[in-house]
């Protein structure tokens, strides 16, 4: 079975297929032709997810899923959230993005946050939702050079590293993105 991951993420892509192993063929947005920056307008997580699965699916007729992800800090009343890729604005940088994190942080010792991922799916005209979430605190300083986003200052909860400084398949095993992709995963392999 052959499906598209509407993302142009590498790095996600990669977090997938380690996931799924041969079970199913991914595409990427390069794969199928589709060069233009999907629509990311909702107001929640799984309103984007499901809005950029949508536009592919009817743009392109291949049945795909698409996620969206947010980094959600308590302190900052759930902020990023949906925002968390554009947090400090245009051009998009996980640097900056980090930069403006840690400096609103600055000197609070409420630090807990989660990453929340939702998979919208569309299969046919059938649409489904997985979510995964990871409970963890935002660190004072950047740590480890693997992963990506604002991996480099998530601890998660009874880790002693941040998702940066473990290894793929370490983080898949406790991260939101990798709970969610083992549900769809689930999902499709009883189809």
């Amino acid at each position: 079975m052959k499906i598209c991951f509407a993302t142009n993420n590498k790095k996600k892509i990669e977090e997938v297929v380690a996931e799924l192993g041969s079970s199913l063929t991914i595409l990427s947005l390069a794969d199928i032709g589709c060069t233009e920056e999907l629509p990311e307008t909702g107001a929640t997580l799984e309103a984007n997810a499901l809005e950029k699965a949508q536009y592919v699916k009817d743009k392109y007729g291949i049945d795909c899923f698409a996620d969206d992800t947010g980094l959600e800090v308590y302190a900052l009343g759930g902020a990023p959230g949906v925002y968390s890729g554009r947090f400090a604005g245009e051009p998009r940088s996980d640097q900056r993005n980090m930069d403006l994190l840690l400096k609103k942080l600055d000197g609070l010792t409420e630090r807990k946050a989660r990453f929340k991922t939702v998979f919208s799916l569309i299969l046919g005209s059938n649409h489904y939702s997985f979510e995964g979430i990871a409970e963890g605190e935002i660190t004072t300083e950047r740590s480890g050079e693997g992963g990506f986003g604002y991996d480099p200052i998530f601890k998660p909860n009874g880790m002693d590293k941040t998702f940066a400084e473990l290894s793929m398949q370490e983080k898949n095993e406790i991260s939101h993105r990798g709970m969610a992709v083992r549900k769809l995963i689930y999902f499709l392999s009883k189809l």
